[in-house]
């Protein structure tokens, strides 16, 4: 099993998780020429992708969601309160149960309920019955059963959204301060951090810090908050950027 990020930041989100002849997309935030372009630089196109997973329904995750999966033909894959908070005209999507596992070809995804300010938002767990993935982004907090669904994984792609003092101080208005930093909204580095050190972690080979804020967070601030916690270098920490994404990280044997 591998994975990478397309980019990952407000101005769109993806990630493409592949195990054996299986890939899947995990939210789509972009158009059908930004994907393409973005897939080109892993070596695929979109006739190579399987699925599209859809986290919730927020437009740095969704917007390309109905044009890309038109276009290609592929299936989507999401909750009942995200598909009734969005326009899916032209689409049959698959409605999942936020607490139940599923199948897609070589995959098995196990989804859970994370605290967003959005209908029914999910992240993901994802098993090719060797190796596990654990996702989570968009998330005001964490909860137990996060930790629990996140326990023990071989890799992570974890949110640091962004450093609490940067954003204190920063530029963005009030209410939306609030917003960010509010038990709906996105963890911050610190929060990442703690989540981390509540984990399992002795399997873990790679950790992916995601959803990085361009105004209120830097990359090198989030990955000290996660080395700290695993005692490794901040270079061992991979980040996703917004613009280039991360290359892929194998977790094959």
């Amino acid at each position: 099993m591998r994975f990478a990020s397309l980019g990952s930041g407000s101005r769109g989100n993806a990630l493409v998780v592949e195990a054996g002849r299986t890939r899947v997309l995990v939210d789509c935030g972009f158009g059908p020429r930004n994907l393409a372009t973005r897939l080109a630089r892993l070596a695929l196109a979109p006739g190579d992708i399987d699925a599209i997973l859809v986290t919730h329904e927020h437009a740095d995750h969704l917007s390309g969601v109905r044009p890309c999966a038109r276009r290609h033909e592929l299936a989507v894959y999401l909750t009942h309160g995200s598909m009734g908070a969005a326009d899916f005209d032209g689409l049959s999507p698959r409605v999942i149960d936020s607490h139940l596992p599923f199948a897609i070809g070589d995959l098995e995804v196990r989804p859970f309920p994370v605290p967003h300010d959005a209908r029914e938002p999910v992240q993901f767990v994802f098993s090719d019955g060797a190796a596990t993935l654990g996702m989570l982004t968009d998330s005001g907090r964490v909860t137990p059963h996060m930790v629990a669904m996140l326990d023990g994984c071989d890799a992570l792609v974890l949110e640091c959204n962004h450093d609490a003092d940067m954003l204190r101080q920063g530029r963005y208005p009030d209410h939306l301060k609030r917003r960010i930093a509010g038990p709906y909204g996105h963890l911050d580095n610190a929060a990442a951090a703690d989540l981390l050190a509540r984990l399992d972690t002795r399997r873990i080979r790679h950790v992916i810090a995601a959803h990085l804020s361009q105004d209120n967070n830097r990359p090198d601030l989030a990955r000290a908050a996660l080395a700290r916690v695993l005692g490794c270098e901040p270079s061992w920490i991979g980040v996703a950027d917004q613009d280039n994404g991360c290359d892929w990280r194998d977790l094959g044997c």
